[in-house]
C-alpha cells in the first residue's frame, strides 16, 4: 500500500531545536506579509494558498477592511451567492460602520434577506446604485455582466481555485490589481462540457483562475497560510501529507487540546466501537464486507445512518480550546458526506427512518467550505467495481476528509486498496498540462493506509 511520506508536523521546532512552533505567531506573520503585498506591491496580483480551516474568510474580510481604511474602494468576487452573503455578513459584523454594497441578480431570493437589516449594507441589481460604497461584493457571474466607467484599483477574488479561467477573463477588465485567495487542495472548477480540446493551451477555459494567472505571471507574490484552525492535530498531518505535499501546514492545536466523549457507554457493536475509536484517535473506519454494490448501497447507507443515530443517542460532548465547558454534540454539528447526490438522498431517507433531523447530508461539492465537529463519510470507492477519474479526484476526498474539528468516521466496504491496484491511472498525458500532484491514486492510498490503523469491522 502506497503512503505519502510523513513529517513531524505535531511537534515542529525551529532550526536548532530552540523553540516549539507557535501557530498564532506563524499565522500572524503570514497575514502581515500578505497584507503588506496587497497594499503596497506594484505587481498586478497577489496569490494566497489556504489549507482547510486556515482562516481564508477572515483574511478576505481583514484585507477588504484595510484597503477601505486606506481610502481604496474595492470590489470582491466570490463564486456563489451563499459565499457573497457570508462575506457581507462577516464584514458587517467586524465593522458595522463600513459601507458595503451587495450587487445581486434580479432573480427572487438571490441574496440573504438578513442583509436588509444591516444599516450600512445596500443591495441593488445595478452597480450605479452602489456608487461610493467602500466595498462592493458579488458573484463572478454577476460581475461578468457589469459595466464600469472606471476600473477599481483593487479587487479580492475569493475561492480563486474554484473559479475557471474564462470567468476570470470575463471580469479582469473591472480592476487593476487583485488579491487571489483559495484552497488549492479542494475540488477543481466545475464545467458542464468537456474541455479536452483546450488541454495544454494557455487559454484553456477549464483551468482554474490561479493556474492561468500564474502561467502568464510567474513572478507574482505567492503566500500561504501555515495553520489550520479547524483540523485537529490528529488530522492535520494526514491531510497535509496526502493533499498538500508542497504547501504543508500544521494544526493550530496540539493533541489533548480537544476531546470528544460520550455520556452513554458503548454496547459492543461495530458501530459503537468505531465511535469510541474515533473519539480516542480522531479517525474511525467502519468496514463492511467486500462486495460490488449499487451506488446507493443499502447496507452502507444504513450503516452511515446508524453511526449518526448512535452519535446522538450516546450523548456526545466536545471540549476544545474555545472554552472549558463541553459542548453537546447536537445534530447541527454533524455532517454526512458522499460523492453523489443520490447517495446523499438515500442517507437522508435512512436518517428520517431513524427519526434523525437537522444533520447536514450532502455531496463534497456542497460541503466545501463548511465546518462541523464530527463528519461521517461514505467512501467514494466503497463497493465500486472500478476506479474512475471522478471517484479518484483528490479534491473530492480532501473535502470529505477535512470538514471536522474533532473526528471523521469513514464507512467503506473492504477491497478498496485492491481496487486501486487493479485500476492504475490511465489518464492521457497531454503536452503543456501541469501534472496535478499528488494524484488521486496516491492520495487514496495514503488515506486508506492511515484509516487501516483505526479499522473496526461492521459485524463481529
Amino acid at each position: 500500500m502506497t503512503c505519502a511520506p510523513h513529517h513531524d508536523t505535531e511537534q515542529p521546532r525551529r532550526a536548532g531545536g530552540a523553540e516549539p512552533f507557535d501557530p498564532a505567531a506563524a499565522a500572524a506573520r503570514a497575514t502581515a506579509e500578505i497584507l503588506q503585498d496587497t497594499l503596497h506591491s506594484a505587481r498586478p496580483g497577489v496569490v494566497v494558498d489556504s489549507p482547510p480551516g486556515a482562516g481564508k474568510s477572515t483574511l478576505v474580510v481583514r484585507a477588504a477592511r484595510e484597503l477601505a481604511a486606506a481610502g481604496r474602494p474595492l470590489m470582491v468576487v466570490a463564486q456563489t451567492n451563499a459565499q457573497v452573503d457570508d462575506l457581507v455578513l462577516r464584514l458587517a459584523e467586524k465593522d458595522p460602520a463600513l459601507p458595503v454594497g451587495r450587487l445581486h441578480s434580479s432573480e427572487a431570493g438571490s441574496f440573504d434577506p438578513a442583509l436588509a437589516e444591516l444599516p450600512e449594507v445596500r443591495t441593488s441589481t445595478k452597480i450605479a446604485d452602489l456608487a461610493g460604497m467602500d466595498v462592493v461584493v458579488s458573484t463572478a457571474a454577476k460581475w461578468a455582466y457589469t459595466k464600469a466607467d472606471e476600473p477599481w484599483r483593487h479587487a479580492i477574488v475569493d475561492e480563486a481555485y474554484q473559479m475557471r479561467s474564462d470567468a476570470l477573463l470575463s471580469v479582469a477588465g473591472l480592476f487593476e490589481r487583485a488579491l487571489f485567495v483559495g484552497d488549492p487542495g479542494q475540488l477543481d472548477p466545475f464545467s458542464v462540457v468537456g474541455a479536452e480540446q483546450w488541454a495544454g493551451l494557455s487559454y484553456d477555459p477549464s483551468s482554474s483562475a490561479v493556474s492561468t494567472l500564474l502561467a502568464h505571471n510567474p513572478d507574482l507574490p505567492q503566500h500561504r497560510l501555515p495553520v489550520s484552525w479547524r483540523l485537529p492535530a490528529s488530522a492535520a498531518r494526514l491531510v497535509s501529507d496526502a493533499f498538500y505535499p508542497f504547501t504543508r501546514f500544521r494544526s493550530g492545536t496540539e493533541h489533548g487540546d480537544r476531546r470528544l466523549a460520550f455520556g452513554v457507554p458503548g454496547d459492543g457493536s461495530g458501530v459503537d466501537r468505531v465511535l469510541d475509536e474515533a473519539a480516542e484517535s480522531g479517525w474511525g473506519l467502519l468496514e463492511l464486507p467486500a462486495r460490488h454494490t449499487p451506488r446507493t448501497d443499502p447496507e452502507a447507507v444504513g450503516a452511515v445512518a446508524l453511526v449518526v443515530r448512535r452519535l446522538l443517542d450516546r450523548g456526545g460532548a466536545a471540549t476544545s480550546e474555545r472554552g472549558p465547558d463541553p459542548e453537546p454534540l447536537t445534530a447541527d454539528r454533524i455532517a454526512v458526506g458522499t460523492a453523489h447526490r443520490d447517495q446523499a438522498a438515500a442517507v437522508r431517507t435512512a436518517l428520517a427512518g431513524l427519526g434523525v433531523t437537522g444533520v447536514a447530508v450532502d455531496t463534497a461539492n456542497r460541503l466545501q467550505g463548511r465546518e462541523f465537529d464530527v463528519t461521517v463519510v461514505l467512501h467514494p470507492l466503497s463497493g465500486r467495481p472500478d476506479a474512475t477519474a471522478f471517484h479518484l479526484e483528490t479534491g473530492r476526498l480532501c473535502v470529505l476528509a477535512s470538514r471536522h474539528r474533532h473526528a471523521c468516521i469513514v464507512v467503506c466496504r473492504a477491497g478498496v486498496a485492491e481496487l486501486l491496484d487493479e485500476h492504475p491511472s490511465t489518464e492521457p498525458v497531454r503536452l503543456g498540462v501541469t501534472v496535478k500532484f499528488p494524484d488521486g491514486w496516491e492520495a487514496h492510498h495514503a488515506v486508506l493506509s492511515h484509516l487501516a490503523e483505526h479499522r473496526v469491522p461492521w459485524r463481529g
